[in-house]
């Protein structure tokens, strides 16, 4: 793993790592990030507690409004949330996707846009809970949530599901994505996850490495937040740290990581033994872009690419199975 924590210069010592691809940044985009960067910097870490909910959302929903889809609430499984609906959606076919957050902040609704490009081209419906956020409802109610609302698109008589996720979200949809294949009934056909948090040990190499190049987070304020949704528990416990499960068995997955994140290795260390235990699995790793890039869809390459492989490994997975 390359050590500078230059953004302008990042570079990956890691292309030969199991599952990497790893993507090159347009001027366009570095210019991009820069000026990115200047803007969001001087409040780097000062997001906090649940105070901070209110300007998450806003940060969350500064996404491009995807063409030709409809965002409409709902209930599934008990859980409130939000469906997003392309024009021409095939049929029978579902993305159950999982926002962000870092277990406190984040809501479907401040989501909806993200999600909905991701629908739009996947070509399917795409529905968002609202699970419960900590510190008032911590582990495991989120997951407790994730799980009614994916038994629920299955009584609503989905067959063909792909789970996705970003950051926090990304980690329940790992954990979900392993419970029910442990289950067996109605196994997710594919996920894909932007940026997980994978290990709440907070342990990674990047949160040292990455430290001066992410423009978003440090580590003492991931430590309170994570603290606040686990309490006491064990943070190396598989139930929360998905890096620390057992991967045998998953479906085919896809991660995409910006490459100054200190994010970063929480996505490498786990494809890497996802590869190792037999999954079809890879991550993307993408120059100079930091965590949420993919809110810069239609306005930089990076996230407009991303969203477009997304799309099509979503499309294939869905489509194999299909009757």
């Amino acid at each position: 793993m390359q050590t500078s924590m230059s953004p302008s210069t990042s570079q990956s010592a890691s292309i030969d790592k199991p599952g990497l691809v790893w993507h090159p940044a347009t001027p366009a985009d570095q210019a991009s990030m820069s000026a990115m960067r200047a803007i969001v910097e001087p409040n780097k870490g000062r997001l906090r507690g649940i105070a901070a909910r209110v300007p998450f959302d806003g940060i969350a929903g500064r996404v491009a409004v995807p063409t030709g889809v409809e965002f409409r609430p709902d209930t599934v499984g008990g859980v409130a949330g939000w469906w997003c609906s392309p024009e021409g959606a095939r049929s029978g076919e579902v993305i159950l996707h999982l926002h962000g957050g870092w277990f406190n902040w984040g809501s479907a609704q401040a989501f909806q846009k993200l999600v909905g490009h991701i629908a739009a081209s996947a070509g399917v419906e795409a529905f968002i809970p609202d699970y419960r956020l900590a510190p008032e409802h911590p582990f495991p109610s989120a997951g407790e949530d994730a799980q009614a609302c994916y038994d629920g698109l299955t009584e609503l008589g989905f067959k063909r599901i792909a789970i996705t996720g970003d950051s926090a979200g990304g980690n329940l949809a790992l954990g979900l994505l392993a419970a029910q294949s442990r289950r067996g009934s109605v196994i997710p056909v594919a996920a894909v996850v932007l940026s997980p948090v994978t290990d709440l040990t907070l342990n990674s190499e990047s949160w040292e490495t990455r430290a001066v190049a992410d423009p978003f987070f440090v580590r003492a304020q991931a430590l309170e937040l994570v603290t606040s949704y686990l309490g006491s528990h064990d943070p190396a416990d598989p139930l929360v740290s998905p890096l620390y499960g057992d991967l045998t068995g998953l479906p085919p997955l896809r991660v995409h990581v910006g490459n100054d994140e200190v994010l970063l290795d929480d996505s490498v260390r786990y494809v890497g033994r996802a590869v190792a235990a037999g999954v079809d699995a890879q991550v993307d790793v993408w120059e100079a872009m930091a965590h949420g890039f993919l809110s810069g869809v239609g306005s930089m390459d990076a996230p407009t690419q991303a969203l477009k492989a997304i799309g099509d490994f979503l499309t294939q997975h869905l489509a194999a199975i299909r009757q």
